[in-house]
């Protein structure tokens, strides 16, 4: 069986639900990411910012990135997965949820994220097709 952990991105970086929008940006650059696990307090998932939330929802209004924090952007309930979840749950997840990033949980822990590129990499085209249909075919 094939499980998150086997697909995933692992080293994953959390950003505190208080910083910034520039430094999100930031450590987006320094780990060549896109997108960035938000952390509560408690340091559980409250949230995902990605670089497409920073330049719609704080650029593109006019809003001072250095001003507008992370928990500011964040929508909606945050999904995750178990480690050892197997691939179709991570496939069910993404396309029920019509998600691209879906951050790897072990014992309360980010221990990684699976992203669409992941799923390329490791799945066979059939089944990389039926995401991309699922997410983006469907209004």
């Amino acid at each position: 069986m094939t499980t998150a952990r086997d697909i995933m991105h692992p080293g994953a970086h959390w950003i505190p639900q208080h910083e910034t929008l520039d430094r999100a940006a930031q450590l987006m650059r320094e780990h060549n990411v896109g997108a960035l696990p938000i952390a509560d307090q408690d340091e559980r998932l409250c949230g995902i910012v990605t670089d497409r939330d920073i330049v719609v929802k704080c650029v593109a209004a006019g809003r001072d990135p250095a001003r507008v924090t992370c928990a500011d952007v964040a929508e909606g309930t945050p999904r995750w997965i178990n480690a050892d979840s197997d691939v179709r749950e991570v496939l069910r997840e993404m396309e029920n949820h019509r998600i691209k990033r879906l951050p790897v949980i072990d014992n309360k822990r980010l221990v990684g994220i699976i992203s669409e590129a992941d799923l390329a990499r490791n799945l066979p085209d059939e089944k990389v097709g039926e995401f991309a249909q699922a997410v983006y075919g469907r209004a």
